[in-house]
């Protein structure tokens, strides 16, 4: 019995020793938490001033737990900073403007990547300067142009250019990916008798769905927080967009700052959750084209 337990064979010293952490990955480690702590706390602290007092908030002490939640903030947000109308607006001009996006930057996107014509490069150094162009700048030229349009002061004025200016970074993405499509593909399509319309309807739009993806939630964040068009084109108070539900609690005299938290919270929740939901498929969408296949 012994002699059968004296044979039996040791463990491997490589498996009773635990490995220690390199000193590259306790340097990934932290820096990832100083990253994550950065990103989070802004979000959490928000979230804790919504709940304060403004005795409590002009206390300077950041840190501090409320004494007692304050769900009145919510209600004002709701009630006094028109919520649901602001809400309503932002997501009709959102959803409009990012489907338009997606449908001329798709259309752009496979002309200029899959098309063998001259002028593709061209056309994508333009949509390239499109990115440059400050929007500040166009302010003025259009309000000039809207007014004799007579669209100022309607959603339209503010659509337009969310598409102009969202476009080229829709086309950058996604003829980077297209490019990336094998040619294969499109001409076993062709042999078998497809036109161009239903190459692009049956095939490349299908396969373009991740970056599409990115494009979508980055053209959602852009809209939905933009604030200084809005401004400028819009007066009528029952089309302005969810950016505006601040200003209803800055009077001459006082300012709510817990019911302006709670808006902010509120405004901040759409973006949150539609980011939760298509995490995984913007992060396909940003590397889709990193490596031809």
């Amino acid at each position: 019995m012994n002699s059968t337990l004296s044979a039996a064979p040791a463990m491997p010293a490589a498996i009773v020793r635990r490995k220690r952490p390199s000193a590259v990955k306790v340097i990934v480690v932290i820096f990832l938490s100083i990253l994550v702590v950065t990103q989070v706390y802004p979000l959490l602290w928000l979230f804790i001033y919504s709940f304060k007092t403004n005795e409590e908030i002009l206390s300077g002490r950041f840190f501090a737990l409320p004494a007692v939640l304050q769900w009145k903030n919510f209600s004002d947000a709701i009630k006094a900073g028109h919520y649901f109308q602001y809400l309503k607006n932002s997501l009709f001009v959102t959803s409009v403007s990012m489907a338009s996006v997606l449908l001329l930057s798709s259309m752009a996107s496979f002309a200029i990547s899959r098309f063998r014509w001259k002028y593709g490069q061209i056309v994508m150094v333009l949509f390239l300067i499109g990115m440059m162009i400050p929007l500040q700048a166009t302010l003025l030229p259009l309000m000039i142009i809207f007014k004799n349009m007579h669209i100022l002061n309607t959603h339209l004025s503010l659509i337009l250019p969310y598409v102009a200016f969202q476009t080229p970074i829709a086309v950058f993405i996604l003829s980077g990916f297209m490019k990336s499509i094998p040619s294969e593909i499109e001409e076993s399509a062709v042999m078998d008798g497809a036109s161009v319309q239903r190459i692009f309807r049956s095939i490349i739009l299908p396969i373009s769905i991740p970056p599409m993806m990115t494009v979508s939630i980055l053209t959602f964040i852009s809209i939905w927080n933009e604030y200084i068009l809005a401004a400028t084109f819009i007066s009528s108070e029952r089309l302005k967009t969810l950016p505006f539900g601040v200003n209803s609690f800055v009077s001459q005299y006082s300012v709510n700052y817990g019911a302006i938290g709670a808006f902010l919270v509120l405004g901040a929740l759409p973006v949150i959750l539609i980011y939760f939901l298509l995490a995984d498929k913007i992060t396909k969408g940003m590397v889709a084209g990193a490596v031809k296949g």
